[in-house]
């Protein structure tokens, strides 16, 4: 068997290939480097600018709106958990009167670090929220220049991300939404630079000609990019317990990256290899990881002696039965883990449970439904004549429209043209709708769109690429081709833009009069 490289030259198989001979490529499976020096420098400074641009917007005014000085919507319940958290001694709440406690602790310290520096009121408990948001904007800039090779490409999707109006609103209020997607964001920028890590190291192991040595592939070493999107997932669980479809989904897109590498490099058996080589460790980073920290988020719980249900055993469960041999502090977290899962269930429809902001996942893609946060009206709200002040968290049409043109594209690309850009964004997509059709008598909120919205900003920034791209190809035997691809997608930045100004005053509860408050309800669904 020999491999043939260049003006005719073999190279026998097993043989690292000569220096002076270039290996033969494979295809788009053999890498290249990700940006040359240029763009690199061009890269830094167009994220140094989108940064900034995202700091102005989340810390702008950020202390407004409140009720009358207190918290707003559920911030009630997250703020004060926060607080309690910082002031209990136990970094761990341990009084239930405070609110709820039915979500995992990760969040609320987040809270608490923003109240510790800057005390317990609108700045103290949004400065975390907004710094999760800037750093969720540079994430989707990067991940996205990374997915196209294009700093033009990742400054599109950057602008999307900050010009969205979830995304922003949910920056600047002290919720946890906005954590879960800090962490979803950078566990998926991670699996996309362990994809690349992957590919160079299969490269490497190619040129030097044992590709061949097992049936199976190589193997590749540890992966740490894989480790920290566990460690990601392990936080983002920590935060909130919808971020178990996150690992399924995730784990399931690092198992498919796995076999794709080895089928480009002519493994024997790739299946088999991904089975062999790659499958247990890969369920040890973004699987066992996430357990493993999620109960590591409970050490304050279990350190302390007043912590919510922390001794439930001999109170309200008994100390005898089947479980008896299990220590008494894991059958207490047992129970409360329990009523949480109990609380959850029950916030049904049919219990009763209804709310007038209320919506189901087939109104999110579009943002059919969105949530009233915050809302005065009067004079005495302005210093003048009658005026509305209002937030809400709300799509902008511009890229919430597009939603449904966005996935299917999308879903056209991944299985005919087998570009796998387009099958990374929407299992994050997926991973963030799909599982809520199977609980439509739940009580559900547009907020739980939060995930979303990154992956809806990198696909429609992907789209703008292939618009770009496409014309690139026939730009010499039809320049104005390439001219109107540039129009086009700058035409639909500026719209994305100007979207984002016009919503602008229902997004930040800026006064505005009752006629401009009119225009800005486009839907009757809004209202």
């Amino acid at each position: 068997m020999t491999i043939t490289a260049a003006r005719d030259t073999t190279v026998p198989a097993g043989a690292p290939v000569p220096a002076a001979v270039p290996p033969p490529r494979l295809g788009p499976e053999v890498p290249a480097p990700l940006f040359g020096a240029p763009d690199r420098g061009r890269g830094l400074l167009v994220g140094v600018v989108i940064t900034l641009i995202a700091a102005l917007t989340r810390f702008w005014n950020l202390s407004h709106p409140t009720d009358k000085g207190t918290p707003v919507f559920d911030e009630k319940h997250y703020v004060p958990q926060g607080w309690q958290v910082l002031t209990g001694g136990n970094w761990i709440e341990d009084n239930p009167a405070y609110g709820l406690v039915v979500h995992p602790p990760v969040g609320k310290w987040m809270l608490a670090a923003s109240e510790a520096v800057f005390g317990y009121g609108p700045l103290g408990w949004r400065v975390a929220p907004a710094i999760s948001g800037i750093i969720i904007v540079v994430l989707v800039y990067c991940v996205v220049r990374r997915l196209t090779r294009s700093t033009l490409v990742g400054a599109i999707a950057g602008i999307f991300a900050i010009c969205d109006g979830v995304l922003f609103v949910q920056s600047r209020m002290g919720m946890l939404d906005i954590f879960q997607a800090l962490f979803i964001v950078a566990a998926f920028t991670a699996l996309i630079a362990d994809r690349d890590q992957v590919r160079e190291r299969m490269y490497r192991v190619y040129l030097e000609g044992r590709m061949g040595d097992s049936p199976f592939g190589p193997r590749l070493g540890f992966r740490w990019y894989r480790f920290t999107a566990g460690v990601m997932l392990g936080l983002n669980c920590g935060t909130k317990w919808s971020g178990i479809y996150y690992v399924i989904f995730f784990t399931a897109l690092a198992i498919g990256f796995d076999v794709a590498a080895r089928r480009a490099y002519r493994v024997q058996r790739p299946w088999v290899g991904t089975l062999v080589r790659d499958v247990v460790p890969a369920g040890a980073s973004l699987a066992v990881m996430p357990v493993v920290i999620y109960f590591l988020t409970y050490i304050p719980w279990f350190n302390s002696e007043t912590a919510v249900y922390r001794y439930s055993e001999g109170n309200a469960i008994g100390t005898g039965g089947t479980f008896s041999w299990v220590p008494g502090a894991w059958r207490s977290l047992w129970y409360y883990e329990a009523g949480i899962l109990q609380f959850h269930a029950g916030l049904t429809n049919s219990a009763g449970n209804q709310h007038p902001w209320e919506s189901k996942p087939w109104t999110w893609p579009m943002s059919l439904r969105p949530m009233l946060y915050a809302l005065e009206n009067g004079p005495d709200q302005c210093g003048g004549g009658e005026c509305v002040r209002a937030q809400m968290l709300i799509g902008p049409p511009a890229l919430w429209w597009l939603a449904l043109p966005m996935l299917l594209w999308g879903l056209w690309s991944w299985i005919v043209r087998r570009d796998w850009r387009y099958a990374a964004v929407l299992v994050g997509y997926g991973a963030g709708i799909l599982p809520w059709f199977l609980a439509l008598d739940r009580q559900m909120y547009f907020f739980y769109a939060t995930a979303l919205a990154p992956f809806l900003v990198m696909g429609l920034a992907l789209c703008c690429g292939d618009i770009l791209r496409s014309t690139a190809r026939t730009a010499r035997a039809r320049p104005e081709r390439r001219v109107l691809s540039i129009i086009v997608v700058a035409i639909y930045v500026a719209l994305v833009v100007t979207n984002f100004v016009w919503l602008w005053p229902i997004l930040t509860a800026s006064p505005i009069s009752p006629g401009l408050w009119r225009q800005q309800i486009w839907l009757p669904s809004w209202g």
